[in-house]
């Protein structure tokens, strides 16, 4: 799936492992320069989307390390040389347990050592494209979210879903955590930005501070 808009950001979802996640392409349109976000397994599937796009791979950027998003992260960047962005270093202990993580799934993984741990206020330079670096733990301790601010555009990985939110039951999750994280750094953002979600179809931030049944408005009137 890719965007057929006017905007100077394209992407394409790549589902990608058993658990379908949304693995990104985005990429600048005017310097064709491209990051891969979650690249969670199935890369030959990633990389043919790059190459049919005719785009440059700039770097890999990495939500939280759960295997379904980071499981391909270093195959990937061995492969290519591009380096690796985020996630925040809380999720340094899920990093060291990918190994454990894929072979429960039967999947091939291993750690990785980003080059760049992120933090709130930080910001991803793609092109001409500028991502701010929003910090929402509660899924994951060190989960981080992408922003685009110039392109209504987010990449929000586990943290919120249309209609749902990420789950908070895994170590170190926390539920309070998650939906303060939405309601206090996601959707003072704006309704007007569009987010692909780490599983599922793609929402804005108004549908879901006004239908979500977990952080709706109306649930916290």
């Amino acid at each position: 799936m890719t965007n057929s808009d006017n905007s100077k950001l394209g992407y394409a979802l790549v589902p990608v492992t058993p658990f379908v996640q949304n693995c990104s392409v985005v990429w600048c349109r005017e310097t064709l320069l491209a990051a891969v976000v979650d690249p969670g397994g199935d890369l030959p599937k990633i990389r043919a989307v790059i190459e049919q796009q005719g785009l440059e791979l700039d770097k890999i950027l990495i939500t939280h390390a759960h295997l379904d998003h980071a499981g391909g992260t270093a195959e990937l960047a061995r492969a290519t040389g591009v380096p690796i962005i985020g996630p925040h270093k809380a999720d340094q202990f899920w990093i060291d347990l990918l190994p454990q993580q894929c072979a429960q799934f039967g999947f091939d993984g291993e750690p990785f050592t980003p080059d760049q741990w992120l933090q709130q206020g930080d910001q991803v330079e793609l092109g001409r494209l500028l991502f701010d670096v929003v910090h929402c733990p509660g899924h994951t301790p060190g989960h981080v979210v992408f922003v685009e601010r110039s392109e209504n555009f987010a990449m929000v990985g586990d943290v919120l879903f249309q209609g749902s939110i990420g789950r908070s039951d895994f170590p170190q999750g926390n539920h309070d955590q998650l939906v303060s994280s939405i309601r206090d750094r996601l959707f003072p953002l704006g309704d007007d930005i569009r987010f692909i979600p780490g599983h599922g179809p793609m929402s804005d931030f108004g549908q879901e501070r006004r239908s979500n049944p977990f952080v709706a408005d109306q649930r916290f009137g």
